[in-house]
């Protein structure tokens, strides 16, 4: 729908990717070698010459859980291995991968790395022109046939600003901090987010990402954390629409279990020299409050609430989905770590790409995430033609994303059965999977 609006009503078109998508199917190394495995049964020489067959039993039998245990993700909240290679050879996510990140990196051409400031300020300039542009056609036609419609495009469009500058505070928008720094500023505190605040939480997510309770976006819940909540509160976590609103409430108070506020420099989040930039973001979003405040009594608040309020809030659900399936939705259950069996890697290796069709050029190919999860520092532009690079290495542990049509209609589908299945993990292990509640996901079938 964006993108209608964009090309049709406005005339202006996407810049076109530098890559095409990834093709579907995954690709394998052939000089990827596979792990080997001690056969079950060994042959030896018996009395007499004869050959005699041994079990060897220097580690337990893995008996796969029955499908009936496994199929509604309770139990043991192991997940069923159905990566069969035609073998008997299953692919279990779980394990620790066959390759290091060196030769993820190596595989990676060297210009995927090369950070362009031009270029980068080309896509600011772009998406700018763009959000005045639809803001002026709208008020304009003022028409109510045309709201809707601009809606949907312009916090579209917001989440887009919000991208841009999630580049810069991972510093793969240009080498120059102090850049990063004011783009990040001006694109963030426009859709009323702390930059530095958030661009601090977010550098913990990516340093801690799949540890059950390190990690700091969408982490999931222990069960007893699970258990000590009201209903109402996990109605409202797992019931659409509500947890796609939910961001703006992150940033003031987080998610449970955790405290803290992403505009108080004395949070958790924070460290003490990193109070003054937690200050100036803070200082920057009042700023923006008191920018909005003046446009409100000028224009009028249902003036404001069409040009701005309601596409901040299609902004917000955009921002929630996107975050949310990154880690959530895989067709098979997918790991997360505890402990030493937690690695960066193997952290890094749970995320999920995703394809949104039509826009994955207006919101800058952050779909393609698995690649950006291990290596931040790359610039969106080379996201895709890394994440080929990277999969012959990668291997099953790269999930080859559902193609999208036109509009990715196909994730609501998704979203929604993530939430009925994803409630909590174990108290207790370091390799757990998420399990269900069987009580709320009746209720809300």
């Amino acid at each position: 729908m964006a993108s209608w609006v964009l090309s049709n009503c406005c005339g202006l078109r996407p810049l076109p990717a530098s890559f095409p998508r990834p093709n579907s199917g995954l690709l394998i190394a052939a000089s990827l070698k596979p792990l080997k495995r001690r056969p079950l049964f060994s042959r030896a020489v018996g009395l007499g010459g004869r050959r005699e067959w041994a079990l060897r039993v220097s580690a337990p039998l893995q008996v796969a859980p029955l499908e009936d245990e496994t199929e509604s993700g309770e139990g043991s909240g192991e997940p069923s291995l159905k990566g069969s290679d035609g073998k008997g050879e299953t692919f279990d996510p779980g394990m620790p991968p066959p390759f290091g990140l060196a030769e993820i990196r190596a595989a990676i051409p060297k210009h995927c790395w090369v950070k362009d400031p031009w270029r980068s300020m080309s896509y600011v300039v772009r998406d700018v022109v763009v959000v005045f542009g639809l803001a002026a056609v709208a008020a304009s036609l003022n028409n109510w046939i045309v709201w809707p419609l601009y809606w949907i495009a312009q916090g579209t469009m917001f989440w887009a600003l919000f991208v841009l500058g999630h580049d810069c505070g991972h510093g793969s928008f240009s080498n120059n901090p102090k850049l990063n720094s004011v783009v990040g500023h001006l694109l963030h505190s426009s859709i009323l987010v702390p930059y530095h605040g958030w661009r601090i939480s977010h550098r913990t997510h990516h340093q801690n990402h799949g540890h059950v309770e390190n990690d700091e976006s969408w982490h999931p819940l222990s069960e007893k954390l699970y258990r000590s909540l009201d209903s109402s509160t996990r109605k409202l976590r797992f019931t659409l629409p509500f947890p796609m609103f939910a961001y703006p409430f992150y940033l003031w108070g987080r998610s449970p279990g955790k405290c803290g506020s992403h505009f108080h420099p004395s949070s958790d989040l924070f460290v003490p020299n990193e109070k003054k930039d937690v200050i100036t973001s803070t200082v920057c979003w009042v700023a923006m409050v008191v920018i909005l405040s003046g446009l409100t009594y000028l224009m009028g608040p249902i003036q404001m609430l069409k040009l701005y309020g309601v596409p901040y809030w299609i902004f917000v659900m955009w921002l929630d989905l996107v975050t949310y399936l990154h880690h959530h939705g895989h067709e098979e259950k997918l790991p997360w770590y505890r402990g030493e069996e937690w690695s960066y890697l193997r952290g890094g290796l749970t995320t999920l790409d995703r394809d949104y069709g039509w826009l994955n050029n207006i919101h800058h190919d952050i779909g393609t995430h698995v690649v950006h999860h291990l290596f931040p520092q790359i610039p969106h532009y080379h996201l895709v033609e890394a994440t080929e690079a990277a999969k012959p290495v990668v291997g099953k542990y790269y999930r080859e994303p559902a193609k999208s049509g036109p509009l990715p209609l196909h994730l609501l589908g998704v979203l929604v059965r993530s939430l009925k299945h994803d409630h909590y993990v174990n108290d207790t292990g370091e390799v757990v999977y998420y399990q269900t509640d069987s009580r709320l996901r009746g209720a809300s079938d």
